[in-house]
Parts: C-alpha cells; structure tokens; sequence
C-alpha cells in the first residue's frame, strides 16, 4: 500500500496552548481512515493542518508526496475539503450551487454536465435540482456539500464530521456513498464522535487531548488489548461502580445501557477478586461475563491509562 498522507512531528500551538502534540501518521491511498476522537480532541485542528488551512507550529505535512506549506497549489488540486458547515447558499437551488462551484474550480461547461448528473445519481439528488437549499434535509444539505466538493475529481477526501446531527437513515446513505467514491480510488479522511462509524473505517486514529493514543484497524485494536472487559449485569450500577472504580488494577467501569462495562488489568488483579468485593459489600447479585469490547470501551480504557501513566511519571504532580 503507498502512503498518501503522511505527517511527522506535526504540532500546533495557541498562545500557550498546544492544540496537536507531535502527531506522526501515515493514511494509506485507497482507504477510509477514520481520526476518532470527543469534542475538543483535535480532530478538526489535524484536519485542517493536514490540508494547509493552518500553518503548523512544529512539523512537516505531505499529501502524495508534496509537502503542504510549500507546495499548496499542487495540493489544493488534489484534495476535497468539507468542514462542519460547508459554505451552502440557502438562496441557490441545488443545481445553482454546483454550478457555483463548477464555476469557482474551472471546470468546463461539457464536463460539468456529465459530472453533475454522475453526482446526481450517485446521491440520488435527481429530483431535488430545483429545491432551494434551505429547504433541504440536514442529510441532503450533507449530499449536495459532499457533491460541491467532488467536482472537481479530489484524489483525497476531507471530511470533518459529515454526519454530525444527521438522522440514521440519512448517516447510512451518506457512507453508501463513501464507499462508492473508495471503490473509484478515492482516498477518504473522516472525523467523527460516532464510534459505529470508527467501525466502517479500514484504519482508524484514536486522539485524546491533541495526541494519537492508537492507530489500527479496528479488529486490530481488539485483538492487541492485553486488558480484559467484562459486562456487570447488577440491581445497583451506580453502588458498584463507585465501589470498584478506583481498585487496583480497575481501568475503567462506566455505564453502558442497563449495565456496566468493565476494563480491567490482568496482572494486577482479576474477576474473582471483584466479586468478592461485590459480595462482601453486599451489592450481589452481581454477574460478571467476559466480553469482546466495543471500540468506545478500548476508547475509555485508553484514555484512562495514558492519564495513569502520566501521573505516575510527571514530577509536577504532588
């Protein structure tokens, strides 16, 4: 596989802020890479480095082997950038629109033609060409921003939250048509909050706090954790929790639906232990079962063990 996005050493400070802390990574041409992370993490802040919106502070960016701050025009004709809120005008028909951008990236008016109804087609916006753009669903304003930005044949797909607020069905449509663009060789770029999407991606980034904790496959992810998960089916989550979250050896118990998810390290304590804490504290009946955890559960445990391992190597903490 030939990288196509590679960043090294990439950092970017406010003020006394540092927003991205040495990210090293390399996207790979022809696959969904997925940068996941909460709000805040510096999925959008990456984003935009990555396509010379912003000047990093510290560090080089390239994309298909041209560097970013010194190359951008050659850049700028091979990416797609679609923000959070992609720059629609209410007022334009659907059709009006493309065209406003057909006509920003020079496309010629013979090409344009076949591209649009390609686009069309692809979205299944056909019908909607004369609707205003205010008048749209927040899945179709999504569409009619994702066909904007492919009019212009981008080798490489930015997207920053696409679905951020969409309904389901709307979500799903939109990464039919992700996969579409994949199969023709486009390469995509995806932030996302959305851990069922981390789960469509071939590779995904895990970031917390502007650094990158993981990045694999998500099968990968599951297979390398040398952690166990368990769900703890009990009458009083809110008890047991509070009861074995700070143990030795606990990484994380946080509520998931009617129960709980527990990470725990097996070198430093184990199942058995738990449940006679459980049972001595008179909270059963509690039933611990193993399980494969989810991405959100690799997620927490992560994040709590590079806070761990922060306090137990930082000076500065009394």
């Amino acid at each position: 596989m030939s990288t196509i996005i590679r960043t090294n050493n990439l950092t970017r400070h406010f003020g006394s802020k540092i927003a991205i802390k040495g990210l090293n990574l390399e996207v790979y041409s022809g696959e969904i890479f997925g940068l996941v992370g909460p709000d805040g993490a510096g999925k959008t802040t990456t984003l935009r480095l990555i396509c010379g919106l912003l000047d990093p502070t510290e560090g080089e960016v390239f994309i298909d082997g041209y560097n970013v701050t010194t190359n951008l025009q050659q850049v700028k004709d091979r990416i797609g950038y679609m923000a959070q809120r992609f720059g629609l005008y209410g007022d334009l028909t659907v059709e009006e629109n493309m065209l406003f951008y057909a006509d920003l990236f020079g496309i010629e008016n013979d090409e344009r033609k076949e591209l649009m109804a390609q686009l069309l087609k692809m979205t299944r916006m056909e019908t909607f060409l004369d609707r205003k753009a205010y008048q749209l669903s927040g899945g179709m304003k999504q569409k009619l921003a994702l066909m904007c930005t492919l009019l212009h044949h981008p080798q490489v797909l930015f997207l920053d939250e696409p679905t951020a607020g969409v309904d389901p069905v709307s979500r799903r449509d939109f990464w039919k048509i992700l996969y579409q663009l994949v199969k023709k060789g486009v390469t995509i770029f995806i932030t996302t909050t959305y851990m069922d999407e981390a789960e469509r991606c071939n590779r995904i980034g895990l970031i917390h706090k502007g650094c990158l904790i993981h990045c694999d496959s998500p099968t990968a992810m599951r297979n390398r954790i040398e952690e166990e998960c368990y769900e703890i089916q009990c009458p009083d989550r809110r008890k047991v929790r509070e009861l074995l979250q700070n143990l030795k050896g606990v990484l994380s118990i946080e509520p998931s639906g009617s129960v709980l998810h527990l990470f725990l390290s097996p070198k430093l304590t184990s199942v058995v232990i738990l449940e006679k804490v459980v049972s001595e504290n008179k909270l059963r009946p509690a039933i611990f079962k193993q399980i494969t955890p989810s991405l959100e559960d690799i997620f927490i445990a992560s994040i709590r063990k590079v806070s761990v391992n922060y306090i137990l190597v930082s000076p500065h903490i009394n």
